[in-house]
Order: structure tokens, then C-alpha cells, then sequence
């Protein structure tokens, strides 16, 4: 069997390594219990209950991943969701920097904000809903006109995806997204494996497989606030992207096709520089986006290498990205307005949350100069993003 690893190196150029086969699995639930504890302070994970629920007749379940450290994750199969991660602040609190729900009925409301989801069968947008592949035009549901964005009407973020839990640090979920789903062709079999290794970070492997040619392009949707859920805007947090290049946007965020250098504009984060400092400029792609809102390009780098990295202002906690992925969505939270209520009573107020998408670019299924996302029969998708949180010394 041949295997494709989704990867960059110099641009424009997709690596290949590596085979694995994805199957699905029957859910087994974890322990629920709820408290994080180390040895100054805790943090309380959201209720189990809210997330033993049925939908669309599948049950969905909420586990607990844990590592030597005394740091526990919470994860649903619903929407292969990332709810919660406490880490210590710089004064060793426990601060959980993730924003999410405390049931089900919070992310399906909030939905089209994506709130820790995983993403597919598409991540990000595809220009006018549509891309030709082997001289066959497909039509997707445009969710956000003129596009489609994230999957379409009902993406991998909202279906209940089958679990295994392996042990305590780890839990697989797979789903079957059967042939036209959406639009898209191909039985494409998916398997995402969580892992809170015992360094504070997350792993989050992706791999998948087809029956017939289609395209591919799984992401994590992850709101960070660093300061903690409910700690204000982002705007102070540092940030830091190895990428000297960036695609520039139409005002439906579609990328024009050009690659352009960050240096001289308000994209340029080789050295670490505050997301507000720039983000009301009077830029032409600031406008587009109504902040950041784009896809980085990556230098070249591997999965050793951090593409990004980010401080919290108030509480010195340190989140670094790695990748082996091409591109990197970085979003400041740009549509956040406050409609929905998160975990511990707060609200999404703007700019309370960015993202960092790690991702192949926007529309590649209608911009062969861009790197390829179509999968073949025989082939293997595989691509791992990691977070890893420390404190900022």
C-alpha cells in the first residue's frame, strides 16, 4: 500500500512517508471523574453528564485523559471534540486554556464557531462550493456564502464518532465518511488519536483512506485563551510564526492564488510581537479578515521544529505548535461576539480566543499551484499536530 504523508518541505513540495491502515472501533467509555489536582492548586474539567447523550442515535461519551504531571484533558466523541486542558501558570495554578462547553447542547449551538472540533472532510473553505477532480465537477453545500467552509452543512464536527480509549493518555476515534457525503466522493475511512503526553502537550494524529480519488484536509478547531477561559481579550498575547509567506485573501477569504512575503506588513511574526499591535492597521487583508484570519506558509520545518508559539500576557503559560503540515491558520477570534455562554458562566466575547489551524491551504481543490490535498485508493493520509504548554521562563 502506498502511503501519502500530507506534509511541506521548501514550498510547494508534499513529502511522502510512512503506512497505516484506519478502521473503526467500538466506544468504551473512561472514568469521569472531574478534578485536576497538583500541588498548589485544582481545576475542575466539565461535568461527564452533559456529554452522555444520544444524537443522530449514537451515543456520545466524554473521557478524561491523564499524564504523570497530574494534567487531565477532556475529550467527547461528539464531533471528536477537544473540550478542556488545564495547565500551570507561571504562578502554578491550574488554568484551563481551551474554551469550551460544559454539555453537547453548547457546542451544537454554538456550531458554526467550531469551538475544539475536528475538522473534515475539508478544513477551512472552497471557493463557490465546488472543485473538479479527474474532469468530474463536485457540488458542495455552501454554509458560508459564496463558500463552503469546514465540511459543509454537516462536517466531522457533528457526527459521533466511534472510541476506544487505550489507556490513560490516549484515545482513538474513527469515523466512516461514506461515499458523497457532502459532496465528497470516496468511502473515506478516518481515525484521530488523542495523546496528552507526560511533556503538557497534545498530540493529535490524523490518518485516513479511500476507495476512490477524493480530497483531503483534517484540522483541529481549538479556541486558546492563555490567561484561562473568561481572561480576556488576546490582544496581549505574544506570538511567534516561522513563516515568511502567507496567502493573501479575497473579501470572501478565499485566497487570490499569489504567495506573499509577511516581512514590512502586519503578517510578519518572525519575532515575537503582540496580536493587537498591528490588528487594527489599515491594511487591505486586515480589512478582508476583519483581523487575522489567513494561512501562513510554513518555512520549511518538521515535526521537531515549533512553527508557532504563543505567551499568555497575565499568566506566562507558553503554547508551542508543531506540525507537519504546510500551512498554519492563525485566527484572532475575529467573529466572537459574546452569543454564547462557555465554560464556568463566562462568554466568547470578541477576541477572547485564537486559533492555530495547522492545515494544507484554503481551496487547494481548485489551485494545482497550491500543495495537492486529493488522496487516492492505496494511499494513506497521515499528518500530527502537537500543542505543548509550559511557562515562559
Amino acid at each position: 500500500m502506498k502511503t501519502i504523508f500530507k506534509s511541506f518541505s521548501a514550498i510547494f513540495l508534499p513529502v511522502c512517508a510512512l503506512s497505516l491502515a484506519a478502521c473503526n472501533q467500538p466506544a468504551t467509555k473512561t472514568s469521569t471523574a472531574s478534578t485536576m489536582t497538583d500541588s498548589t492548586s485544582t481545576a475542575t474539567l466539565p461535568p461527564a453528564a452533559g456529554f452522555e447523550k444520544t444524537v443522530d442515535g449514537k451515543q456520545a461519551h466524554f473521557y478524561i485523559l491523564k499524564n504523570k504531571n497530574g494534567i487531565q484533558a477532556a475529550i467527547t466523541n461528539y464531533g471528536a471534540h477537544l473540550i478542556s486542558i488545564a495547565v500551570p501558570d507561571k504562578a502554578g495554578k491550574l488554568t484551563d486554556v481551551v474554551i469550551g462547553f460544559d454539555n453537547i447542547d453548547g457546542y451544537k449551538k454554538s456550531m458554526s464557531a467550531y469551538y475544539g472540533a475536528t475538522i473534515g472532510r475539508y478544513g477551512n473553505r472552497i471557493a463557490k462550493g465546488h472543485f473538479v477532480l479527474d474532469g468530474r465537477r463536485y457540488d458542495l453545500f455552501i454554509n458560508n456564502k459564496p463558500n463552503t467552509l469546514h465540511g459543509g452543512k454537516q462536517g466531522f464536527n457533528d457526527v459521533v464518532w466511534d472510541a476506544k480509549q487505550i489507556d490513560d493518555h490516549t484515545i482513538a476515534l474513527t469515523y466512516l465518511s461514506k461515499d458523497m457525503e457532502e459532496g465528497y466522493p470516496g468511502n473515506l475511512n478516518c481515525k484521530v488519536t488523542y495523546e496528552l503526553t507526560d511533556d503538557n502537550a497534545v498530540k493529535i494524529s490524523y490518518e485516513a483512506t479511500t476507495d476512490k480519488t477524493t480530497v483531503v484536509n483534517l484540522t483541529n478547531h481549538s479556541y486558546f485563551n492563555l490567561n484561562g477561559i473568561g481572561g480576556g481579550t488576546i490582544l496581549d498575547h505574544t506570538v511567534e510564526l516561522k513563516a515568511g509567506n502567507y496567502t493573501p485573501v479575497d473579501t470572501t477569504l478565499i485566497p487570490t492564488g499569489k504567495i506573499a512575503p509577511t516581512a514590512g506588513t502586519p503578517f510578519d511574526f518572525s519575532k515575537p510581537t503582540t496580536i493587537g499591535s498591528r490588528i487594527n492597521d489599515n491594511d487591505e487583508q486586515l480589512k478582508n479578515g476583519k483581523g487575522y484570519d489567513h494561512n501562513f506558509v510554513l518555512d520549511k520545518h518538521d515535526i521537531t521544529t515549533p512553527v508557532a508559539t504563543v505567551v499568555g500576557d497575565k499568566s506566562g503559560i507558553k503554547l508551542e505548535v508543531f506540525a507537519t503540515e504546510p500551512g498554519l491558520q492563525f485566527y484572532s477570534g475575529n467573529f466572537m461576539n459574546g452569543g454564547n455562554t462557555i465554560l464556568g458562566g463566562k462568554t466568547d466575547d470578541h477576541r477572547t480566543g485564537f486559533a492555530m489551524e495547522t492545515q494544507h491551504f484554503p481551496d487547494s481543490p481548485n489551485q494545482p499551484q497550491f500543495p495537492s490535498t486529493v488522496l487516492k485508493p492505496g494511499e494513506t493520509y497521515k499528518t500530527v499536530t502537537i500543542y505543548k504548554f509550559s511557562v515562559e521562563k
